[in-house]
């Protein structure tokens, strides 16, 4: 055996692969989108009516929403198409931009809606309380029954878990203002409107950052926060045989594949015909790692300068 015979030992599993959403889920971002196109209509009409800054701030929130949504269902159509000779993945990471989108333009909103509450706090129009309440209402219940919509999905899947996200998001903006519309309506505060925008920007902004980080940590090939890379090692080393792991690495390759490369240095002698294809297929069912490529090399070779 030469001294680069060890290149040629290694496995692919493919097993166990994450499916695109399903038609349930095409159907939850349609009705989703049309769900808060509704609603920003009759968000923008009552605001303006009732002079009600924190009712235009909500449907422009809402407005995120379509957009967002409109960005994960492009995103999971993408992920469907098969990999081309130069694009050897797919698009399986669009899904990934789409949960960074979406949670941008969940702080674009905040952003917009915080500062727009600064400007009016200090001389608030004359708002209409009830109108500004019910309207409020019926967006809690819109945004509630969207989001129960991707309640199942969002475990397996940020971008599902990002449309989740953003639509609770906004059921807890609509909360907000109906509140704030009960205090005008009952004590003639008008900078309570202004005011609860502002509260309720906050408290966005704190639950939308964490997908915003996620987001980047899969675009930067960290390790998925659900896998302990030590406990993964632990296990290759602790293989028959294996006297070395190195080069080890486990990435996202969407919102919902995890994939792993692994250097095992291994007696020769002793090195089992399917010692790779057993052990990546134990990765799958341990830590739920489809794509795992394994390389083995001889145990008394020098580990590859490249590595």
């Amino acid at each position: 055996m030469t001294a680069h015979d060890h290149h040629d030992h290694h496995d692919h599993h493919h097993g166990g692969h994450a499916h695109p959403p399903p038609d349930r889920m095409t159907k939850a971002f349609a009705i989703g989108m049309a769900l808060n196109i509704v609603f920003v209509i009759i968000g923008v009409i009552a605001g303006l009516v009732a002079h009600s800054t924190a009712l235009l701030a909500d449907a422009a929130h809402n407005m995120g929403d379509v957009l967002g949504l409109g960005m994960a269902w492009g995103a999971s159509v993408l992920a469907k198409r098969g990999r081309t000779a130069r694009r050897t993945y797919g698009l399986r990471r669009t899904t990934i931009l789409a949960a960074l989108a979406n949670g941008g333009l969940v702080l674009f909103a905040v952003g917009g809606v915080a500062w727009e509450a600064i400007t009016r706090i200090g001389a608030p129009p004359d708002v209409h309380g009830p109108l500004v309440a019910i309207v409020a209402a019926i967006g809690v219940a819109i945004n509630a029954s969207a989001a129960l919509l991707f309640a199942k999905g969002r475990a397996e899947d940020m971008n599902i878990r990002g449309a989740f996200v953003h639509l609770i998001a906004d059921a807890a903006v609509s909360a907000g203002v109906v509140v704030s519309g009960l205090i005008v309506w009952r004590t003639g505060r008008m900078w309570i409107d202004p005011a609860t925008s502002l509260l309720v920007s906050i408290v966005i902004l704190f639950g939308t950052w964490k997908l915003v980080r996620e987001s980047l940590d899969l675009i930067l090939d960290v390790v998925p926060a659900q896998i302990d890379p030590s406990e993964v090692e632990t296990f290759l080393a602790g293989l028959p045989g294996v006297t070395g792991v190195h080069d080890l690495h486990i990435w996202s390759m969407s919102t919902t594949e995890v994939a792993l490369t692994a250097h095992l240095s291994v007696p020769w002698e002793t090195c089992s015909p399917t010692m790779s294809s057993d052990a990546a297929a134990e990765i799958e069912h341990r830590f739920k790692i489809g794509h795992v490529t394994i390389q083995l090399e001889p145990a008394d070779a020098k580990p590859c300068e490249n590595c």
